[in-house]
């Protein structure tokens, strides 16, 4: 069959990647490569699809990135036709609340691909299969915004920083506060573990270094808090040289292979919470209304260029029965041809042909 767009371009190898463990996302269970795949799209948001289709998980999704690879469509057309290949089904932009091992929790937005359209039941079964997923592999310290449990249980009253657009959240992932390291906190918190190792911030910032060779090694911060409060004299005068004289005297030997398992599960995070968000303005469900993947003022954007390609599936009543080679229908016991139906009901009513 032939495709409904002339010579689509497509990514070159340089096209930008996003961050480790962002950008583009594929869906699953997707259809092998085929011309017909965006057929029902206009033929400028079907060589965009295209575009976007031959992007290797990971590329950078963002519309200005697109738009400066692509040869022929700059950022607003971009945009937009991203906007419509969303409502046809192909496109979906998601916030998930990562929750931390060590007690810090952050928004992330991820971009999920399908070539195959998909309904909006599809995507929005999608979305709660997301919640509660291991993601420790993809997780990375400092991509995203950090939240105190007080600000997580009025989020729905608070909207977290709008970024420029959407894939901003992946590959930028501006934070409104420098985040503390794990090695910082380790440190902070270690007043809480023992009275007498009180820390101060000038402290915990000389000693960081020091706590994040630690945990380079192997060591969990349960592991340099054990080091650091075990056996204290009654009176500690000076904590900051104690902890300085621990940390570099029982400093743990290189154990590669069993140091990354350790620090990986020291910091295991998963989905904790999962909203939809408006592909194109990064608004999301808890302050607008979103459908089919966009707020109502960005559907009205893409309406403005005609009809909208919104995912219409097909009634399998409607679609074509499977024949082998013999020209015999496959699977009768299950299919009907129904045109052959209605003319044997005929004869045998005594109707004849159909006039």
């Amino acid at each position: 069959m032939a495709c409904a767009y002339p010579s689509p371009a497509l990514p070159s190898p340089s096209h930008p990647m996003a961050k480790t463990g962002y950008g583009k996302r594929s869906a699953g269970d997707e259809d092998p490569h085929a011309d017909p795949d965006f057929a029902h799209l206009s033929p400028r948001d079907a060589e965009i699809a295209v575009f976007i289709d031959h992007l290797e998980d990971g590329h950078a999704m963002g519309h200005k990135v697109i738009a400066a690879e692509h040869p022929r469509y700059g950022q607003q057309a971009v945009r937009t036709s991203a906007g419509r290949i969303t409502l046809a089904g192909h496109l979906r932009w998601i916030k998930e609340h990562i929750t931390v091992e060590d007690g810090s929790m952050r928004w992330v937005t991820r971009t999920y691909w399908s070539r195959t359209r998909r309904s909006v039941e599809w995507w929005a079964n999608f979305a709660r299969e997301r919640h509660g997923k291991d993601v420790t592999e993809h997780y990375q310290s400092g991509l995203a915004r950090v939240e105190t449990a007080s600000e997580e249980e009025s989020a729905p009253e608070a909207q977290p920083a709008q970024p420029a657009e959407p894939d901003g959240a992946d590959e930028t992932a501006a934070a409104p506060e420098p985040e503390p390291s794990t090695a910082y906190q380790t440190l902070a918190e270690l007043r809480s573990a023992d009275p007498r190792m009180p820390l101060s911030d000038a402290d915990c910032h000389s000693l960081e270094s020091l706590v994040t060779q630690w945990l380079s090694r192997g060591a969990t911060p349960h592991d340099v808090t054990k080091a650091l409060t075990d056996g204290l004299p009654s009176d500690v005068t000076n904590p900051g040289g104690l902890a300085r004289n621990r940390l570099e005297k029982k400093m743990p030997p290189m154990r590669p292979a069993k140091a990354k398992i350790r620090q990986k599960a020291a910091r295991r995070a998963r989905i904790s919470r999962v909203i939809t968000a408006c592909g194109l303005c990064d608004a999301d469900e808890r302050t607008v209304e979103i459908v089919n993947g966009l707020c109502r003022e960005c559907l009205a954007e893409c309406e403005s260029e005609g009809p909208l390609p919104v995912y219409t599936p097909v009634p399998e009543a409607f679609l074509p029965a499977q024949r082998d080679g013999d020209g015999r229908l496959l699977g009768a016991d299950e299919v009907v041809d129904v045109t052959a139906r209605v003319e044997e009901l005929r004869r045998a009513a005594g109707l004849g042909r159909w006039k």
